[in-house]
């Protein structure tokens, strides 16, 4: 990968052989299509703006290596990530090897399906691509992102690494992504399970899963696909309604090859007897998060009480159409 360098310098602080640079990226939430979605399906996702990583790369005087530091309620501790280093060397390739630290502050939880590690590597990349001066275009971006990715995740779709940087909902396909238009009034309900998904075991389960049963992996990503489609035509065109069907029986097709579990299944349940428009589970399985669609903010608190009352141990909202407007 070529890395251009700007004419113009890094921002230099107070210290004179000092310098920074900083890089920031926030969650998102799979709509439809996950797991199909490696297996040629396309996919839906939504960028969730309220939960972000900063990052900030220092470099020093001193010559020494680039590492990684966590800041938390805890306090900083190392973060030994072997992708986070992957990005380090290839974007320090040629540099004068003097000593860079990047603190990363993630309000994102991890292992929920909500992309940490994507947005934490996206962070990291454009603070340290600010820090040394690379002016790298989406591309590149999500090349080095996905370095950090495919070492976490062992095989990772891209659907992380592009949406941690969006600002509207993508659909992915063929290898592409897209913004999608978006013409109904609605708010997505995003519930933390309080367990942490297994996103590695769940898709060696559904790898076993479709070898075992003849025609299962046809059968599963065909019917994915479909929704996701129908889906796109429903944000688009349709209704919230229609948008909240599919996500339900997206969900019931991702439950029957048994990634799903009793407390997702019973916070899913609960919200559309609260009044969603449909419910699913988002992200990897096995634990994680759910999603669901309501179509007015006083639904939108009514679903969040009994998603709490089900066993979630927080929510957080994404409104679109017009309640995104309104809530800039």
């Amino acid at each position: 990968m070529k890395l251009s360098t700007p004419q113009r310098g890094t921002t230099t602080a107070t210290t004179a052989h000092v310098a920074s640079g900083t890089g920031s990226a926030h969650a998102k939430v799979i709509l439809l299509g996950e797991h199909a979605v490696l297996h040629g399906s396309p996919a839906l996702a939504v960028p969730v703006p309220q939960l972000t990583v900063t990052a900030l790369a220092t470099r020093f005087a001193e010559p020494g290596v680039t590492s990684f530091l966590m800041e938390g309620q805890h306090g900083t501790t190392p973060c030994l990530s072997v992708g986070l280093q992957r990005i380090a060397t290839a974007l320090t390739d040629g540099d004068d090897g003097r000593r860079i630290e990047v603190v990363l502050r993630s309000g994102i939880p991890a292992g929920r399906g909500l992309g940490s590690s994507a947005a934490c590597a996206r962070a990291a990349v454009l603070a340290l691509a600010d820090l040394l001066g690379h002016e790298l275009d989406q591309r590149e971006v999500y090349e080095l992102v996905q370095i950090a990715e495919n070492v976490t995740h062992g095989r990772a779709s891209g659907v992380d690494a592009i949406t941690t940087g969006a600002d509207s909902p993508l659909l992915f396909d063929n290898g592409a992504a897209e913004p999608v238009r978006i013409g109904f009034d609605g708010l997505f309900v995003v519930a933390d399970s309080g367990v942490a998904g297994q996103t590695k075991d769940a898709v060696r389960l559904v790898r076993n899963a479709f070898e075992v049963l003849p025609g299962e992996r046809e059968r599963f990503v065909g019917t994915v696909s479909a929704l996701v489609r129908s889906a796109v035509w429903e944000l688009a065109e349709g209704t919230a309604t229609g948008f909240g069907k599919c996500m339900t029986e997206c969900h019931s097709a991702l439950r029957d090859l048994g990634v799903s579990t009793s407390l997702i299944d019973g916070m899913a349940d609960a919200a559309v007897s609260a009044g969603a428009l449909g419910a699913k589970i988002s992200g990897g399985g096995l634990g994680g998060c759910i999603v669901t669609l309501v179509d007015r903010p006083e639904v939108a608190w009514s679903v969040s009480r009994a998603l709490c009352d089900a066993g979630a141990v927080r929510t957080w909202t994404v409104p679109v159409g017009r309640f995104a407007r309104d809530d800039r």
